[in-house]
């Protein structure tokens, strides 16, 4: 086991983190930018080293930055959360010139997965299923629209090298495609520095799930479940949930059992997310692959009562899994809910500022994973997440109830602060949600029918 991690991240994932650290007796080394000196997880690692000012690509995406700090400061091993360098093939390959194990995939893992276009191949070679679409990057307008004419639309462009929903734009007709080629193309290269786009149709409605699963370096490989994560905006998460409600118990498990075999078909090491739609009829076809922790990974450790992070050190130790796949045993029901800074009245804008108040919501079964705390500034520089509350109860009605009395009982206030605890409690009281009639469409209709009252 490693006697020292670098947590190469902030927030609440990176307080996360720590603490499994602490409970394994690992040190732990935060790093952190001008504009999270005063954050929670440079108060509880044992050791914190400044690595820039606020601007992430000076800071938390600057890689010579986090490896000298990590090599001053003794650590052995890297962890990178979610976002920032998670997925960075070049950031997993300077770890490992320089004898630091990246607590993640190997680089070429990283790399043909992360390219969206590469791992729609790859997977496809595995027999996953797939939505009609391109196996290549489309080079043109024109090339894009050839291929949506003989699919039928609404078609998706996506950008290849894309991540967290960021960039994508649905194409209703033909007549959409010269400026949102046009747009998605350059969102992409200022994003990701890759102006490559690919096409898929785009199913509507449906269900986003994903497929939880953790292989080690000997082989093996399980799947933990799935998670629904349909409710979204701007095709960004805000609500998950495990089991997934109103789905077929065998195509869950099938979508895991074809999740895990992928997975060890293309050498996936750690823990790693699958994701799928899920259509009217029943049919899933895959979407993406995330080489990371997700930010929504608490609802699965509710439920099978396993620390994530705990296994994520333990496989890149070297350790092999501790059971398998006929050990895992999911109870009850749990849901998370993100408690974005932002104003769901001014279409989600980023709202800052210091916190005045900030009490989390407690009681029976109910998990905060935060960073937030009264006296704390958030920064407008970074990610607006602010909290993740997560029920759990022995069953989905139970659930929703537990997590509106939470919700509701969760205080945060301050000059400019504004959040999404309020919108959130409107979409769990919404009749489709509690049905499990809801797709990713939900977020839109609600939007679409107060804008009309």
């Amino acid at each position: 086991m490693f006697g020292s991690v670098l947590i190469a991240n902030r927030g609440e994932i990176a307080l996360r983190v720590a603490r499994t650290c602490r409970e394994l007796g690992i040190r732990s080394i935060a790093v952190y930018s001008a504009a999270d000196e005063d954050s929670a997880v440079v108060r509880f690692a044992d050791e914190a080293v400044r690595i820039g000012p606020a601007a992430a690509k000076a800071s938390y995406l600057y890689i010579p930055a986090v490896i000298e700090a990590a090599l001053k400061t003794g650590a052995e091993a890297v962890h990178p959360g979610y976002g920032f360098l998670s997925e960075e093939p070049d950031f997993a390959e300077v770890c490992a010139s320089n004898g630091l194990t990246l607590i993640g995939p190997p680089a070429d893992v990283i790399r043909k997965l992360g390219d969206k276009v590469e791992a729609r191949t790859l997977m496809a070679g595995t027999g996953m299923p797939l939505l009609p679409g391109s196996l290549e990057p489309v080079a043109a307008a024109d090339e894009a629209r050839r291929i949506a004419d003989g699919i039928g639309y609404p078609v998706i462009l996506k950008p290849a090298a894309g991540g967290g929903g960021k960039g994508m734009q649905v194409v209703s007709e033909p007549g959409e495609f010269a400026w949102k080629y046009g747009e998605t193309t350059r969102t992409a290269l200022a994003l990701f520095g890759d102006a490559r786009v690919y096409l898929e149709r785009y199913l509507n409605p449906a269900r986003h799930v994903e497929i939880q699963v953790l292989c080690d370096t000997h082989g093996n490989g399980v799947h933990l479940g799935e998670r629904d994560c349909s409710v979204q905006r701007r095709h960004q998460k805000l609500v998950e949930e495990t089991p997934a409600p109103g789905l077929d118990p065998e195509l869950l498990a099938e979508m895991g059992r074809v999740a895990v075999r992928s997975a060890l078909a293309a050498g996936y090491v750690g823990a790693g997310t699958f994701e799928f739609l899920v259509g009217p009829d029943g049919a899933f076809s895959f979407m993406e692959v995330n080489s990371r922790i997700q930010v929504e990974h608490p609802v699965t450790e509710m439920v099978t009562g396993l620390d994530l992070v705990r296994e994520q050190i333990r496989i890149a130790a070297g350790l092999p899994l501790g059971f398998s796949q006929e050990d895992v045993v999911r109870r009850g029901c749990a849901i998370e809910c993100r408690i974005n800074a932002e104003d769901p009245d001014r279409d989600f804008v980023p709202a800052p500022g210091t916190l005045t108040e900030f009490v989390p919501a407690g009681g029976p079964f109910v998990r905060v994973d935060t960073h937030g705390y009264a006296g704390y500034r958030v920064p407008g520089a970074y990610d607006s997440l602010l909290a993740k509350l997560v029920v759990w109860a022995p069953d989905r009605a139970q659930a929703i109830a537990r997590m509106r009395r939470a919700l509701g009982e969760f205080r945060i206030s301050g000059p400019g602060i504004s959040t999404t605890a309020g919108f959130l409690a409107e979409l769990l009281d919404h009749p489709a949600f509690r049905s499990a009639a809801h797709s990713t469409s939900l977020v839109d209709e609600i939007r679409s029918a107060s804008q009309a009252a």
